[in-house]
């Protein structure tokens, strides 16, 4: 019986040892693209390409809870997908009103790799 190690180690040596370069676009782009299959990041995505809204909005449109969409936003902004279009200033409150940075996105598979194509949100502000 293989061991779970064992198993990692021989999957280790099949797979070709990408440098610093490589590995960082890699990361970056399995990111992206592992949020770009999570439902409830393409939900908020969704909910945010024609137009900004701010967290509790896109919480009550979608309903999932505030915190989901708060975390999910963090995300996105972290992997610069969606971005702080303005600030409100309600009740002496700062309220971010986030857009997504794409308009739309596609997956390839070319040469055994899969190739991300992001294309910009060009919808009117």
């Amino acid at each position: 019986m293989i061991t779970n190690e064992l198993k990692k180690s021989i999957v280790r040596e099949a797979l070709p040892k990408p440098n610093v370069l490589q590995l960082s676009e890699y990361d970056i782009t399995q990111k992206i693209m592992e949020s770009l299959v999570n439902a409830c990041h393409r939900s908020v995505l969704f909910s945010i390409v024609n137009s900004a809204k701010d967290a509790p909005q896109i919480a009550s449109e979608l309903n999932i809870s505030l915190s989901a969409v708060y975390k999910t936003l963090g995300k996105l902004e972290e992997l610069t997908l969606v971005e702080i279009e303005k600030f409100n200033f309600i009740d002496g409150k700062k309220i971010k009103l986030y857009k997504s940075r794409i308009g739309h996105a596609e997956i390839t598979l070319e040469n055994d790799d899969a190739i991300l194509h992001l294309f910009p949100n060009n919808s009117k502000k």
